[in-house]
This record gives C-alpha cells, structure tokens and sequence, in this order.
C-alpha cells in the first residue's frame, strides 16, 4: 500500500476487524516520511438493488437510510454509534436475503422495527413520513397500534 502522502511504501503496524460486516481496519506507517494513516479492507459484495415505489430501481444507499433516521432520532437520546449500528444491521439482513433486490417498503417496515425498540418518539417521527400521514387520526391510529403493541 502507497502512503497517500509522500507514495511511498508502507507497512502494517496493526490490524483489527471492525463491525458487523467483516472489514478489516489496518493501521498503516508509511517506510519513508514515518506518517499514520488508516485502511479498510472489505469482502465485495454483490450490489443491493432497491425497487422504488414509482418502479424504478437504484443501488442501495447506506447513507440515505442513515439520513432518515437520523432526522427522526433529532433531539433525542439516541447515540450515533446506535444509528450506524441500527444501518449495519438492516444491511447485514439485507445482504442475507436470497435476492439482492429488494423493494423500499421492506427497508422502511425494517427501520420502523429498530426505532421501535430504541425509541418510541422516533418511531413515530419515521412513521408520520414513510406512511404519509395526513391528518391526525393516522397519527392517533399509529399511537394507539404502539401503546396495544
């Protein structure tokens, strides 16, 4: 591997597997300007395929997922390193399908089930979108589904 500063050779001082997707974390030391840098190493997996609810399809995209949590967990007591492990695990059940595509609703009822078990104002907060509430008795009837349930 190339130091990305100075491109020279490098080598590895430390090695560690990191999350739930096999990848590999080098700690690197470049041989000629002595600086640090990190590495990824990762198994190639087939691309996830998302089916759109207007039909079209698109590559599966780990940030949009964790942008819609994100915007439903503001302002409430949930850690990041909760979020990227709530995203790393809907991935990882993704990738265990036979299929590698999958249609939206299956990602949203996925997120809906996370939140619900870390946090109730956040589940809500996601539902009011992916559901598409439009008034408030889709609000009270997704309430009263939560306080049965």
């Amino acid at each position: 591997m190339k130091c990305p500063f100075c491109f020279a050779e490098s080598r590895v001082i430390d090695k560690r597997e990191s999350g739930e997707l096999s990848a590999n974390r080098r700690r690197r030391e470049c041989l000629r300007c002595g600086k640090r840098f990190t590495t990824y190493e990762r198994i190639e997996t087939p691309a996830l395929r998302v089916a759109k609810k207007d039909g079209c399809i698109e590559d599966f995209d780990r940030d949009k997922v964790r942008s819609g949590i994100v915007k439903a967990c503001q302002k409430r007591p949930i850690t990041n390193e909760q979020i990227d492990a709530m995203v790393d695990s809907i991935e990882t059940e993704l990738r265990k399908k036979d299929s590698t595509d999958v249609k939206t609703n299956l990602i949203g009822d996925m997120v809906m089930d996370k939140l619900k078990a870390i946090d109730k104002v956040a589940y809500i907060r996601f539902a009011s979108v992916y559901r598409d509430f439009t008034d408030i008795q889709s609000f009270e009837k997704e309430l009263e589904k939560l306080i049965k349930g």
